[in-house]
C-alpha cells in the first residue's frame, strides 16, 4: 500500500490475488489490508493539512496538479494497460480514458488558485464580513472496479485543487491502477501523506474509512445498495458524503430520429464496455410506428459484435469483471425468460469463449415491471418498450427509482428541448450517448446519488465556507443583546 510516501505491506502481512478477467488467473497481488491501516493512512493525511501540503498557495497547487497531468499524458498507454488486465475492459477503451484523464488534472489545475470568497455587505455600519472557502480536510474516496482510475480522478483532482489530503479504497477486483497512480503522484511532488491508498475489502477497508471520525468527506462511486450502506457508516460521524449510485437510463427515439444514428448511439450506451458502466442507457425507449425496424437493426448489429481479447484491436466486447458479476448478469436473463420477455438476440454465455463472456443480448415483449426493465443489471443486456405518445415516452423514461442519464433522439429541436426539461436525471444526451468532459457536471436524480462530480461548482463540495466578522470601530456594546 502506500501510506505517507512509503510503499508498506498490510499491518496484517495479508495479501489478495488479482484475477485478469480474461484469462481467470491471478496477474498481479495487492496487500489485504484492514482497519489498522486505515487508521495508518487516515492520520498520514489529517498530518499533511497541517504539514507542507496545507502550507502551499493555491498557485502552488495548481503547478503540481499541472505536474502530474504531464506525467499521465506520457504514461497513457502503460495505465491502460494495468486497467486492462485488472477490469477487462477493452484496450483500444482504456487508452482513450487513460488519454483523456490528464485533463480532468489541467481543468482542475485552473480551479486551484481561483477558489474566492466574498466580501458581503452588512447591515451594521460598523462591521465588515467575508467568507472563505477553506478545504473540507481529509478525504476517502471509494471507487469501483470498472473505471478505476477515471472515477478516481473525478474525486482527486477536485479534492487536490481545494487543498484536502486524500486516502482511497480502489476496488478489491481492481486495486493495481490506484498503486501505479500513487508512484506518479509522488513524482509530481506532491508531499507525503497527500494521496493515500489502502488496498483491501470492502467490509472491511471500506467501511473502516467510511466511519473513520478523523475523515471529513467520503466520495463513493458504487451501486445504491452500497452507497447507502457507506451513508449510513459517514451518517454516525455527520461525515459529508457524495455518491455516484446505479442507473437504469432510458434512451427515447421518435419516429423521426435519425435511425442508423439512433441504432449506433444505442449500441454505444448499452454494449460498448460490456454494458459495466453506471450511465449504460439500458432501457430502449421506441415510438411504435418505427419500434420493429430500429430493434431489427439493433440485433442485427448486436449479433455482429466481436467478442473477445480485450487487448486485441478487433475485439468490441470484452469479458464481465469477475464471476460474481456474471452470475448476477445470468440470474437477470433467466429471470427475463421465466417472465416470458422475448430474446431478439443472445440471452446467455457465450460458451466458445468460456470465462466471463455473456452475448449482446436484447429483450423485446417486457413489461414496465419486469425485473430485467426495472433493475441496474450492468452488463450488455437492451430492454425495449414501444410507446405510441410523447406524454407517454415521457412517463415510461421517468418511471424509474434511478435518475442517472437518459437521451432523446429526434430531429425536432422543439421536441428535444422540452422533453430533455422532463426526464428526471442528472445528465440528458440528445442525439448522443455516454459523453463526459472535466467542465461538465455528472450525478443523478432520484437512487442514482446525491451531489455532483465534475465541473467548477464541484470543488465547493471540497471546501468548508467561513464566514468572519470584523467590527471596525473598537466600541463596545451591551454583551446581552445579539449583534
Amino acid at each position: 500500500m502506500v501510506i505517507n510516501g512509503e510503499r508498506i505491506p498490510a499491518a496484517s502481512g495479508g495479501t489478495f490475488d488479482s484475477l485478469n478477467p480474461f484469462t481467470g488467473r491471478p496477474w498481479a497481488t495487492a496487500p489485504d489490508g484492514d482497519a489498522t491501516d486505515v487508521d495508518k493512512a487516515v492520520a498520514a493525511a489529517r498530518a499533511a493539512l497541517s504539514g507542507p501540503w496545507g502550507k502551499l498557495t493555491g498557485f502552488q497547487r495548481a503547478a503540481l496538479l499541472r505536474r502530474l497531468g504531464d506525467i499521465l499524458a506520457r504514461d497513457a498507454d502503460v495505465l491502460a494497460e494495468f486497467e486492462t488486465r485488472d477490469s477487462g475492459k477493452l484496450l483500444r477503451e482504456m487508452r482513450g480514458q487513460m488519454a483523456y484523464m490528464p485533463e480532468w488534472f489541467y481543468f482542475f489545475a485552473g480551479m486551484a488558485d481561483k477558489i474566492e470568497g466574498s466580501a458581503i455587505p452588512s447591515d451594521r455600519p460598523n462591521f465588515f464580513a467575508y467568507t472563505r472557502h477553506e478545504p473540507i480536510g481529509v478525504v476517502a474516496a471509494i471507487v469501483p472496479w470498472n473505471s478505476p482510475l477515471l472515477l478516481l480522478a473525478w474525486k482527486l483532482a477536485p479534492a487536490l485543487a481545494a487543498g484536502c489530503t486524500f486516502v482511497v479504497k480502489p476496488s478489491d477486483y481492481t486495486p493495481i491502477s490506484a498503486l501505479e497512480l500513487a508512484k506518479r503522484v509522488e513524482e509530481a511532488g506532491f508531499p507525503p501523506g497527500v494521496f493515500n491508498v489502502v488496498t483491501g475489502y470492502g467490509p472491511t477497508v471500506g467501511k473502516a474509512l467510511a466511519a473513520h471520525p478523523d475523515v471529513d468527506k467520503v466520495a463513493f462511486t458504487g451501486s445504491t445498495a452500497t452507497g447507502i450502506d457507506v451513508a449510513h457508516s459517514a451518517a454516525d460521524q455527520l461525515t459529508r458524503v457524495s455518491l455516484e449510485l446505479g442507473g437504469k437510463s432510458a434512451q427515447v427515439v421518435f419516429a423521426d430520429a435519425d435511425l442508423d444514428a439512433a441504432a449506433n448511439g444505442v449500441i454505444a450506451g448499452v454494449f460498448a464496455a460490456t454494458g459495466q458502466t453506471c450511465m449504460a442507457g439500458s432501457r430502449l425507449l421506441v415510438e411504435r410506428s418505427v419500434h420493429q425496424t430500429l430493434v431489427d437493426r439493433i440485433t442485427a448489429r448486436a449479433k455482429t459484435i466481436k467478442l473477445g481479447d480485450p487487448t486485441a484491436e478487433s475485439t468490441e466486447m470484452g469479458p464481465l469483471a469477475n464471476a460474481a458479476q456474471l452470475e448476477k448478469v445470468l440470474h437477470y436473463l433467466n429471470e427475463a425468460k421465466q417472465s416470458g420477455a422475448t430474446i431478439a438476440t443472445g440471452g446467455g454465455r457465450e460458451e466458445s469463449l468460456g470465462g466471463y463472456f455473456v452475448q449482446p443480448t436484447v429483450v423485446t415483449n417486457v413489461t414496465p415491471d419486469m425485473s430485467v426493465v426495472c433493475e441496474e443489471i450492468f452488463g450488455p443486456v437492451l430492454s425495449v418498450l414501444p410507446f405510441d405518445t410523447e406524454e407517454q415516452a415521457v412517463a415510461l423514461a421517468n418511471d424509474s427509482k434511478y435518475g442517472l442519464a437518459g437521451a432523446i433522439w429526434t430531429k425536432d429541436v422543439h421536441r428535444a428541448h422540452r422533453v430533455a426539461h422532463r426526464l428526471r436525471a442528472g445528465t440528458i444526451w440528445i442525439n448522443a450517448y455516454r459523453v463526459v468532459a472535466p467542465n461538465v457536471p455528472f450525478g443523478g436524480f432520484k437512487a442514482s446519488g446525491l451531489g455532483r462530480e465534475n465541473g467548477i461548482d464541484t470543488v465547493r463540495q471540497y471546501t468548508e465556507t467561513k464566514a468572519v466578522w470584523v467590527e471596525l470601530t473598537g466600541a463596545t456594546r451591551d454583551p446581552f443583546v445579539i449583534g
